[in-house]
């Protein structure tokens, strides 16, 4: 991974013509879904994280609960990542987060709060190297989710390594000890931020993290649209910066 500095500043230089060929689509099908278990393979491979296996293929119970949200992340009409987006309240708790650092999650979500807990942030190994800005374009997708869901708090699960990065970019500080993701071979530990109190800052730093009230219900509203309650309101505060293109 890049230095916050440099990533920073190449996402500042470049970020409008990267976001005009991104497409986010969310996984709803089973050809959908296999090609983004594959990816998740082929990624975890690569960086140690996972033992090789005959099914190539990684996946879990969470992808297929109704609070939880996986996006292929396209560009120029090529999958490069995937991202999970898991919407936890008191009455929807399943996530790896929530399961793995209930001690500390569950007494916010017994608050009334909502937790926005992006997990299985893959790339493809080798599209990554040639498109650096990856890591932000797909990471976004927590931020349109927290703006969509009102979240009091977004999640992230990263690697002892990365903490640093998230720190400075992300404006989020470790919550708990690293551990074992189900799965993973490699421990994960996690970091957190008050949504509301963070939000401006980052979007004054990267106006791309912004989104409009219909990208959001874009991405996020499904048939028979899936609620974490029934006084969920979704927000029209911002301006669009990327209109899915499906």
């Amino acid at each position: 991974m890049r230095s916050a500095a440099e990533a920073a500043g190449l996402i500042h230089q470049r970020s409008a013509d990267t976001l005009e060929y991104v497409d986010y689509r969310l996984v709803e099908t089973p050809d959908e879904k296999e090609e983004i278990y594959r990816l998740r393979y082929r990624a975890y491979l690569r960086e140690g994280a996972i033992l090789p296996s005959e099914s190539q293929r990684v996946t879990d119970r969470y992808d297929d609960e109704p609070n939880n949200f996986t996006f292929g992340v396209y560009y120029r009409g090529e999958l490069h990542s995937s991202i999970r987006v898991s919407v936890l309240t008191d009455r929807w708790r399943g996530s790896p987060s929530s399961e793995m650092f209930s001690e500390i999650l569950h007494p916010e979500l017994e608050r009334g709060k909502t937790i926005i807990d992006p997990t299985r942030f893959v790339a493809d190994p080798d599209k990554a190297r040639i498109f650096p800005e990856l890591p932000y374009v797909t990471v976004r997708l927590g931020y349109v989710a927290c703006g969509h869901f009102n979240a009091d708090i977004g999640l992230a699960n990263v690697r002892p390594e990365h903490r640093a990065f998230y720190r400075k970019v992300f404006l989020q500080e470790p919550l708990g000890e690293p551990k074992l993701f189900p799965g993973l071979i490699k421990p994960v530990g996690l970091m957190a931020a008050r949504y509301p109190e963070i939000r401006d800052r980052v979007f004054q730093r990267f106006p791309f993290m912004r989104s409009s009230a219909f990208e959001r219900r874009m991405l996020f509203q499904r048939a028979g649209e899936w609620r974490p309650s029934s006084a969920a309101i979704i927000s029209p505060f911002e301006r669009a910066s990327i209109v899915p293109q499906s």
